[in-house]
């Protein structure tokens, strides 16, 4: 993994995991343990999900450049399959709460871009490769 796509990860999971203990810590008042579950579950879910498509995404940018689209894409569609077969496996878990794992997804899914998009934008990376030599001929 490139140092920036490691900053970029550590920048988006830190406070995604933040957000996840504060999250179970709420549903675990409001909901109990089955609460606690629940949001534990999509901490897990979200820090696993975008953590995959970053180290895809990595991976495919060293292999080749042409690739980082399509993995990218590729993970995406992954995910939201993904989380189709988790929501219907867990449509009727009762040893969790169903409400606290779907707002804990979606908060941490929004902290997680929101950090991810603040820490790319104020990474300073090269577009071109730069040159060794002066130019000219």
């Amino acid at each position: 993994m490139e140092s920036s796509d490691a900053r970029i990860f550590r920048g988006a999971a830190i406070p995604t995991s933040a957000a996840g203990l504060l999250a179970i810590v709420i549903a675990a008042l409001l909901a109990g343990g089955k609460g606690a579950i629940g949001a534990l579950i999509g901490t897990l879910v979200v820090l696993v999900f975008f953590g995959i498509s970053i180290i895809a995404v990595s991976y495919s940018a060293r292999v080749s450049p042409q690739l980082l689209m399509p993995v990218a894409m590729g993970t995406y569609l992954v995910k939201i399959f993904a989380m189709f077969g988790l929501i219907v496996l867990l449509r009727d878990a009762s040893w969790m709460n169903g409400r606290a794992f779907g707002i804990t997804v979606l908060a941490c899914t929004v902290v997680w871009l929101f950090f991810e998009i603040r820490v790319f934008v104020k990474t300073k990376m090269l577009y071109v490769e730069p040159h060794s030599g002066t130019g000219g001929g």
